[in-house]
C-alpha cells in the first residue's frame, strides 16, 4: 500500500469521527429550542410577573433550529465526504467539504487542510480520474 492510500484511508476515518463529533455537538442549542418553546408558551417563569416578549422566544426557536440544522447538514457532508474518499469518488465534494471543515476550530482546521494538502497531489487526482 502507498502513502496516497494509506493517507486517503486514514483521512476517510477521521472524517467519520469529526463527522460524529460534529452532530453531537450541533445538538447543544436543543437547550435554546426548549427555553424558545417555554418563552412562546408562557411558561418560563418571571420574577417581575410580565411574561417575556414572545419574539424573544420565536428567536431563540428561531437560532437554535438555524445551528442545529446547519451543524447536522455539516455533518452528513463530513461523513458523505469519509465515504467519497474511501471510495475515491467526486473530488470537487471532497474539496468543498475540507474547506468548509475548516470553520469548525479546532479539528475540523487540522483535518481540512491535510485533506486540502492531499487531495491536491496529481497521483490522489489520477486514483479519482480527474485530469491533473
Amino acid at each position: 500500500m502507498n502513502n496516497d492510500e494509506e493517507h486517503l484511508r486514514l483521512l476517510s476515518l477521521f472524517h467519520y469521527i469529526l463527522a460524529g463529533i460534529t452532530g453531537l455537538f450541533s445538538l447543544f442549542p436543543v437547550i435554546h429550542l426548549v427555553m424558545g418553546l417555554a418563552i412562546v408558551l408562557g411558561k418560563f417563569p418571571q420574577s417581575q410577573g410580565d411574561p417575556a416578549p414572545a419574539f424573544v422566544g420565536w428567536l431563540f426557536l428561531i437560532l437554535g433550529a438555524a445551528f442545529i440544522t446547519a451543524g447536522l447538514s455539516l455533518a452528513v457532508c463530513l461523513a458523505l465526504a469519509g465515504k467519497y474518499l474511501k471510495l475515491r469518488q467526486r473530488h470537487t465534494f471532497c474539496l468543498v467539504v475540507a474547506a468548509v471543515s475548516c470553520s469548525f476550530m479546532p479539528l475540523g482546521t487540522i483535518l481540512g487542510v491535510f485533506t486540502l494538502i492531499v487531495l491536491q497531489r496529481s497521483t490522489v487526482k489520477q486514483m479519482f480520474g480527474v485530469n491533473p
